[in-house]
């Protein structure tokens, strides 16, 4: 059959590296030369992701006893009826520490290893150093890129490349993990990280020739992904006239994301692969401002804006916040005894299955209909509530400056980065407490986290503000709506933990 490829695509690069490159873009080119070893890497993250999401699913729920960083249950005092003191006093007698077993362990270091340790610094690691996570790490991009290039190689649906995907995808992984508890039970982790990971691999076969189609379009989080990774201080830079001058004119890049690299202008959609660092002499990883592309990179898309005014500033943090907010603890008693008084009594019937609200009777964890209930009104006030503000306060703000509001709401970023880091770190802490482990200067660093997001965010707003079109006053009044904008995000978290 006739080849129906346009282009060749570019083998890795074999020449040594150039004298006139920097460490930086020296690095950049390795990466491009040793695509083997990150195969190698993708494989073996591949295999150790996929026994943290299997095996601990499979396995019984650790007592409460159970520790993973000390070797033993903790030591508890009990009354001996045997024992008699000579006033009639009973006698306490310590209980004999019992080694926590092999299986309790495995599946608390699981717990900490998704959710104390991989999304918090996959977060801070995709802002610092853009989607690196993605192109050398991600097991699910290695899956769904082996399952492509093996696969039936099918064009790609219109459906698919619908825009709203990454808004929708985020808001719903994230209220249904909180309705089965996720951060908790190895079942639930295995039905949305493991569901994901088998779409993402069935995404590969179906569709695309060797390009990860699920992480472009469909991953729940590559839309986050996207928005953060404009704030990454490293980028891979391309040189137009260099690429024009390049002889060789039909050789392209072989770029699983399906970005054209000649067009590049930031890293939203870059995986940081390196597969064309140095491309046609023409493409360098180069230290860039934090800023740069927040101030001058192309404007984000209505839904990006929308994923991140409604799902980061919204979902995510009504997901953060109701497991902590007392007043939903006394709504949800007030709404049970309503419910009591008028005869209503099914909403508080207990869940009939754990994958569709949490059900563990054997820890004493059993969810409500009033429950999930409650848990989706909360998370849906809070979205609308805080979303609602943020993207009229923005609005508001541009139409005064005279700038794109989509522009102006990319301002956001930096703080709704940090509070996704600050939100995800809550179960590392958890994690930590239940160990025994005390960390005496939390308040402070979540206080210092915090402000310099709200200050990042505020110095960016100003400086779009004042690019703007309209006069000196306009642009001044148009600092007001944005900073409130600011001011109901901090209160928000200033409800959270303090």
């Amino acid at each position: 059959m006739e080849n129906t490829y346009a282009l060749k695509f570019a083998p890795p690069i074999a020449h040594p590296a150039r004298n006139d490159r920097t460490r930086l873009a020296r690095l950049g080119d390795w990466m491009a030369r040793h695509r083997r070893a990150i195969l190698a890497i993708q494989w073996v993250i591949v295999i150790f992701y996929t026994a943290l999401v299997v095996l601990p699913a499979f396995l019984p729920q650790p007592l409460p006893e159970s520790r993973l960083f000390s070797g033993n249950y903790g030591a508890s005092s009990f009354i001996d009826p045997s024992l008699c003191l000579a006033s009639g006093e009973p006698v306490m007698q310590e209980k004999t520490p019992t080694l926590t077993p092999w299986h309790d362990k495995l599946v608390l270091f699981a717990q900490f290893a998704f959710w104390g340790i991989w999304w918090p610094f996959v977060i801070l690691s995709v802002m610092l150093m853009g989607r690196v996570w993605c192109g050398v790490f991600c097991p699910e991009g290695a899956l769904t890129e082996f399952a492509s290039r093996h696969g039936r190689g099918g064009p790609i649906p219109r459906w698919v490349r619908w825009g709203g995907w990454p808004v929708l995808a985020f808001a719903l992984t994230t209220i249904y993990g909180q309705l089965v508890s996720v951060y908790e039970y190895p079942k639930a982790v295995l039905v949305i990280l493991g569901g994901s990971t088998v779409a993402a691999t069935a995404a590969g076969y179906l569709w695309g020739k060797g390009k990860r189609v699920w992480c472009r379009y469909l991953c729940p989080v590559s839309g986050v992904f996207a928005l953060l990774a404009r704030l990454a201080p490293l980028a891979f830079r391309v040189d137009r006239a260099a690429w024009e001058r390049y002889p060789k004119k039909r050789v392209a890049v072989d770029c699983a994301p399906l970005l054209g690299v000649k067009h590049l202008q930031g890293m939203a959609q870059c995986h940081a692969c390196g597969r064309c660092s140095d491309h046609r002499e023409a493409v360098t990883l180069a230290p860039r401002s934090p800023n740069a592309e927040i101030l001058g990179g192309p404007s984000p898309t209505t839904s990006e804006v929308l994923l991140l005014a409604f799902g980061i500033f919204g979902v995510a943090i009504g997901a953060f916040q109701w497991t902590v907010n007392p007043w939903f603890v006394r709504g949800k008693q007030g709404a049970a005894e309503w419910l009591v008084n008028h005869d209503i009594l099914w909403p508080l019937a207990d869940s009939p299955a754990w994958w569709l609200l949490t059900r563990y009777p054997e820890a004493n964890d059993v969810f409500t209909w009033l429950d999930g209930i409650a848990i989706l009104g909360y998370i849906g006030a809070v979205t609308l509530i805080l979303g609602g503000l943020i993207l009229l306060a923005v609005r508001g703000s541009a139409r005064l400056a005279g700038i794109d509001w989509r522009r102006l709401a990319l301002g956001l970023v930096p703080l709704g980065g940090i509070g996704l880091f600050l939100g995800l770190s809550m179960m590392t802490v958890s994690q930590l407490r239940a160990e025994g482990i005390v960390l005496p200067w939390l308040a402070a660093l979540r206080g210092v986290l915090l402000a310099i997001g709200l200050a990042w965010s505020g110095w960016l707003g100003m400086q779009l503000i004042a690019a703007g079109r309209r006069s000196l006053a306009r642009r001044a009044i148009a600092c007001v709506p944005y900073v409130l904008s600011l001011a109901g995000v901090a209160t928000f978290w200033i409800a959270t933990f303090w």
